[in-house]
């Protein structure tokens, strides 16, 4: 071996394999290609091995500058083609326009070893053509949030985008306050939302409104392609996902906070996690955006809204469906769709296996219940799983103030209990009832500590929310009441 030999470095693997850009084949009227915006002295500030394994990473990846660089947007992976798409939409039930990813650059696709394409995405990595008044920036606190609860929505089985890590930056970004900046690489089989079909539609660009319907129907809906009204079986199936979706929000107690129709993905995942919040005290009519002054957002109306926000999308594609009856009849399974999953996702948080009438009615009175006595959602999930498996309910009345009306409705559901396997009906619940969420304070928690420069918490929150179904002891404060300052945490759409 000669001496040249002896001294080079070893070649490193790829940082990203098996590129494609499938987004970018539609053409230029729906995108915008440009660099990311560098950001000075980036560092780590959070990763997701699971997502790292999904996109086929190198093991070494989070000790590579190189891959540090490239997910903060200071250089590009090579064979990644940067973009930002361009969409418009309805905010707050307002027609607003253009908009479009304003600080998110689509570096491209990546093949899978194993889920095939996934679209990788940093958001905050600088102005674009659809920033408008914006910076193109994101912070640290809400890049934290997103990427938290990208993976702790994953863990809990909600259709979600991925969140692969986060990098921050000293430079400085001015919202109520100065902050730090912050990226987050995003990952998800497609971006697309239903506010890029309301922008070809709402200019009149037929040709491109009919090949984005192609596109989404040829990559991620192809059951569609094969009967009379391809695009009427397209907007049935996203309704029908998108009714799904809201009904495991809806079991799970998740605020997502800013449904506008340009924040609906079209693949029915949850998608862009501005002011989210999972409930404390159980308030059907609960807030979670600061912003949100009319409470058009509020829980008990998100499955209305994303109803509200398929109608749109069907206008939308009207051009290409034709008649108005067909599209009305392509959204008719909506309220079924979400009826049911809802049903379905609650007995299982009750242990019931078995659909029994009066089901239902003991669903709608429990959660009466629970908004009476405004009881924490999480906490009465848990331990009534707890209390099936034990057989001592004594833990789940403390948390009623009005006991009597706990236990007459404790009489109905243990005549139905016992119609059960009392084992798998505790095995169900404890694996359906998470004793782990993100909640607020705990988010708050670990963003203090990680603008210190402390991602311990960060870390320990990643790995309880990773595996939200186990009991982890010695973390039982994570799984705890909120404490009082909880309520006075306000969460709006500056990010």
């Amino acid at each position: 071996m000669t001496s040249h030999q002896a001294l080079a470095a070893p070649a490193q693997a790829p940082l990203v394999a098996g590129w494609r850009n499938g987004f970018a084949a539609l053409g230029p009227a729906f995108f915008t290609e440009l660099r990311p915006t560098p950001l000075p002295s980036p560092h780590w500030v959070g990763a997701s091995d699971d997502v790292a394994a999904l996109l086929g990473l190198p093991q070494d990846w989070q000790r590579r500058d190189d891959a540090l660089q490239a997910f903060t947007g200071n250089a590009l992976p090579p064979g990644s083609r940067p973009l930002a798409s361009v969409y418009s939409g309805h905010q707050f039930g307002v027609w607003a326009g253009q908009l479009g990813d304003g600080r998110a650059i689509l570096l491209g696709e990546v093949q899978t070893p194993a889920h095939g394409g996934q679209e990788l995405q940093l958001k905050g990595c600088g102005r674009t053509p659809y920033s408008r008044m914006g910076d193109g920036r994101a912070v640290l606190r809400s890049s934290i949030r997103e990427f938290l609860c990208s993976e702790a929505m994953h863990a809990l089985g909600i259709p979600t985008t991925r969140a692969l890590c986060v990098t921050g930056s000293p430079a400085p970004v001015v919202r109520e306050e100065i902050e730090t900046a912050a990226v987050v690489a995003r990952v998800a089989p497609s971006f697309i939302r239903f506010g890029h079909f309301e922008h070809f539609a709402a200019r009149g660009q037929q040709a491109e409104l009919r090949r984005l319907a192609d596109y989404v129907i040829d990559r991620y809906y192809p059951e569609c392609r094969g009967g009379a009204n391809p695009c009427a079986a397209l907007l049935r199936a996203v309704s029908e996902r998108t009714a799904a979706l809201m009904a495991r929000w809806q079991a799970a107690g998740f605020c997502h906070g800013v449904m506008n129709t340009d924040n609906m993905s079209i693949l029915g995942l949850t998608i862009d996690y501005g002011p989210f919040q999972f409930l404390d005290a159980f308030d059907p009519g609960h807030i979670c955006n600061h912003s949100d002054a009319q409470g058009r957002y509020a829980f008990d109306r998100q499955p209305g809204v994303a109803w509200w926000n398929l109608l749109c999308l069907a206008q939308a594609m009207l051009p290409l469906i034709g008649e108005v009856e067909t599209a009305r009849a392509a959204l008719s399974t909506y309220e079924g769709v979400f009826a049911a999953e809802f049903l379905r996702r609650m007995r299982a948080k009750l242990g019931l296996q078995q659909p029994r009438e009066g089901d239902g009615a003991l669903v709608d009175a429990l959660l009466r219940l629970l908004a009476a006595g405004r009881v924490d959602y999480t906490i009465f999930w848990r331990r009534l799983s707890h209390a099936v498996a034990a057989g001592d309910f004594e833990p789940v009345r403390d948390l009623f103030a009005d006991r009597a009306a706990f236990d007459a409705w404790l009489l109905s559901y243990e005549e139905l209990l016992a119609l059960e396997d009392q084992a798998l009906a505790a095995d169900l619940m404890l694996n359906t009832n998470p004793g782990f969420v993100l909640r607020n304070h705990l988010g708050e928690q670990a963003i203090r500590a990680a603008k210190l420069g402390d991602f311990s918490e960060l870390q320990t929150l990643q790995k309880l929310l990773a595996r939200p179904f186990d009991e982890h002891p010695g973390h039982e404060a994570h799984a705890g009441f909120p404490p009082e300052w909880a309520s006075t945490i306000s969460i709006s759409c500056s990010s």
